[in-house]
């Protein structure tokens, strides 16, 4: 394999190729094709090319039309591919039409050696500079293991709400989503299969948000939301309905049913006054963490707002459908209280003899040591 970059060259005349060939094959790999249609069939299928030289005039498919259907390519790399277009006779009209069609550079034919190369030189070290820098905004906006926007990207992103809320008095919420057991869950799955885990539950996460919101991913098993113009007690209420709808799924890995929770932390702004989006971002982290701590599978915000809620009858019924009763039973007391005045309705309607004395006597007496 060649390391020096190819260049296809495309010219209806096998003498001028041979010339242009001849210019350039100390310094780049060259291949030719002899019309633009038999080019445009190298071009697509050949992702090696770098770079195209090619005449105006040639049969079945001229030039120009050849650099149009390069631009209007769906494969990104036609369409930004150098394109220098070689004339017999430079006019003003011949060049403006080609810069209109998108061609890098325009030269006539018999121009030297030097000036072919140095034009070809520059083309492609501008192209390679652009890359780079495509490549580096890419990695700075997403992570490229899920897709999901990176730490970075998501702090610019809760700057400018931060912003935006100074001027015109909005909140700004803030949320940190972690896996509970996520190194036990690694060394269980290995890390390959982790991560799916991971992939998975952000697309679940995504459908569940607005369009504003922007989901990110902090680290292996840690995710983050920003949330502009949505008030403390509404990010609450979301992110309680993504820990019960984790808490309530059915995930299947490698035959494997696995039981997930996460712990959530909370941070808003102007409610935590903190300096900065890094800031707020951090102490939603944190506080993430000391959802953890405090046993996991909880939502934490700071003691402004609770830091876990009753189980409702809907949500015990969707974990013990997903066979998980280990939720569900800290809250058999509350759930049972909840279900009395269904129970009487149906012993008398119905004529069951539920033991309802006994009930109402059994919850009494839970209730005592908290008055």
């Amino acid at each position: 394999m060649s390391a020096l970059p190819r260049v296809l060259l495309v010219d209806d005349s096998k003498l001028v190729r041979a010339s242009l060939a001849q210019h350039i094959k100390a310094h780049y790999e060259v291949r030719e094709e002899a019309d633009g249609e038999a080019a445009w069939q190298t071009l697509v299928l050949d992702q090696s090319i770098r770079a195209v030289v090619s005449d105006l005039q040639m049969p079945k498919m001229d030039g120009y039309a050849l650099l149009e259907r390069l631009r209007g390519s769906r494969l990104r790399r036609l369409q930004q591919m150098p394109f220098i277009l070689v004339s017999g006779e430079e006019t003003e009209e011949e060049r403006s039409k080609a810069r209109s069609l998108g061609a890098s550079d325009f030269i006539t034919k018999g121009s030297g050696a030097i000036e072919i190369l140095t034009r070809l030189g520059n083309l492609l070290a501008l192209h390679e500079a652009q890359e780079n820098l495509d490549s580096g905004r890419q990695q700075l906006v997403q992570n490229p293991a899920t897709g999901l926007f990176t730490r970075r990207y998501l702090e610019l992103q809760a700057a400018q709400a931060l912003s935006h809320s100074a001027r015109h008095g909005m909140d700004v919420s803030l949320m940190v989503l972690g896996f509970d057991g996520y190194d036990v869950l690694t060394r269980k799955l290995g890390a390959t299969l982790a991560e799916e885990v991971g992939n998975r539950f952000a697309r679940m996460l995504g459908a569940k948000m607005r369009q504003e919101d922007s989901l990110g991913h902090l680290e292996a098993g840690r995710f983050a939301v920003v949330s502009p113009g949505t008030a403390p007690q509404f990010c609450a209420s979301f992110a309680e309905r993504v820990r019960q709808a984790v808490e309530a799924s059915r995930l299947t890995v490698q035959g494997q049913s696995l039981g997930l929770t996460v712990s959530i932390g909370l941070a808003s702004m102007p409610t935590d006054r903190v300096s900065s989006a890094g800031a707020l971002l951090e102490l939603a982290d944190q506080r993430m963490q000391i959802a953890m701590q405090a046993g996991g599978n909880r939502t934490e915000a700071g003691g402004s707002l609770p830091a876990t809620r009753p189980i409702s009858l809907p949500h015990a019924l969707e974990l013990l459908r997903a066979n998980r009763q280990g939720p569900v039973l800290p809250h058999l007391d509350a759930l049972l209280a909840q279900l009395v005045p269904l129970l009487a309705l149906m012993d008398r309607e119905m004529g069951l003899n539920f033991p309802l004395e006994q009930i109402d006597r059994y919850l009494s007496e839970r209730e005592k040591p908290n008055k």
